[in-house]
């Protein structure tokens, strides 16, 4: 039972230095937005004896609409994960439970557009938006979110929607239920571990998104909180504190949103109870 000790020891110790790390930076970061007047990067003894408080937070809040920018990105993001995240699971449900002709290459075509970089497609994706009229608008900005996070909700959900039991589907054929009563009652209830996760990156890629939501939305008013984000640290680059705190508020819906849904992280084995041998 000794010899066991030293490597438990050692792993335990790597893991620890490895949070450390991964963790510190935060924290100073996280009390930097404590100190007042912070025009340089404070040292150590600055950050760690600052007493915690929420007047930066407060300016950054009331400043260059800043809560506008806040909610614009709560709508963007909002719809966005809930349409990919839906329809995604919409077409992963027929790429699984029904046959037509082409079916492996058009899910191997969905396949290959996730393999092509954002830069090389934002030029098309903008003419197709401005032929639609859609630029400067939300509707703008949905589509291609949509569109681009119904491919990789396909492809991560239809591997999950597979390993559902088909003999759930029986009892509600016999009370003469079609395929869409079966995806609400079987499909849906069972994937809830794969649909939080898909919420979670959905919401995560979507809010942080930058480079498509500076080429479609034009307006000023319109603009979401990684834009607003860009323009606050070109104005008040000088005060550390002030930079934090914005982006301490820009990342607290991804936390809220990861607490919300981190026990619907996918299991293994989740459905496998679902049909009693």
């Amino acid at each position: 039972m000794k010899t066991n000790i030293f490597p438990k020891l050692l792993v335990y110790t790597v893991l620890i230095i490895g949070v450390l790390v991964f963790v510190t930076p935060f924290i100073y970061m996280l009390m930097t937005t404590f100190v007042k007047n912070a025009y340089s990067l404070p040292r150590p003894h600055e950050v760690f004896t600052a007493v915690p408080n929420l007047e930066n937070y407060d300016i950054v809040w009331t400043k260059n609409n800043f809560f506008r920018y806040f909610l614009n990105s709560l709508l963007v993001a909002g719809v966005a994960t809930v349409g990919s995240v839906f329809l995604g699971a919409l077409t992963a449900y027929s790429f699984v439970r029904f046959t037509f002709p082409g079916k492996e290459f058009v899910f191997r075509a969905f396949l290959f557009t996730m393999m092509i970089p954002l830069v090389l497609a934002i030029v098309p994706q903008f003419t197709v938006i401005q032929s639609l009229g859609l630029v400067n608008t939300y509707w703008g900005l949905w589509l291609i979110y949509i569109g681009g996070g119904v491919v990789g909700s396909t492809f991560f959900l239809r591997g999950f929607f597979e390993t559902v039991p088909k003999e759930l589907e029986e009892s509600i054929l016999m009370d003469g239920g079609g395929n869409w009563t079966i995806f609400r009652r079987i499909y849906l209830p069972l994937s809830k571990p794969a649909l939080g996760t898909m919420a979670i990156f959905a919401f995560s890629g979507t809010w942080d998104e930058y480079f498509v939501a500076l080429t479609i939305i034009k307006d000023e008013a319109m603009r979401t909180l990684p834009i607003a984000l860009m323009m606050f640290q070109g104005k008040y680059a000088s005060n550390w504190a002030w930079i934090f705190a914005a982006s301490i508020i820009a990342i607290l819906p991804v936390i809220i949103i990861y607490i919300i849904f981190q026990k619907r992280f996918v299991q293994a084995g989740a459905s496998e109870g679902g049909v009693k041998g």
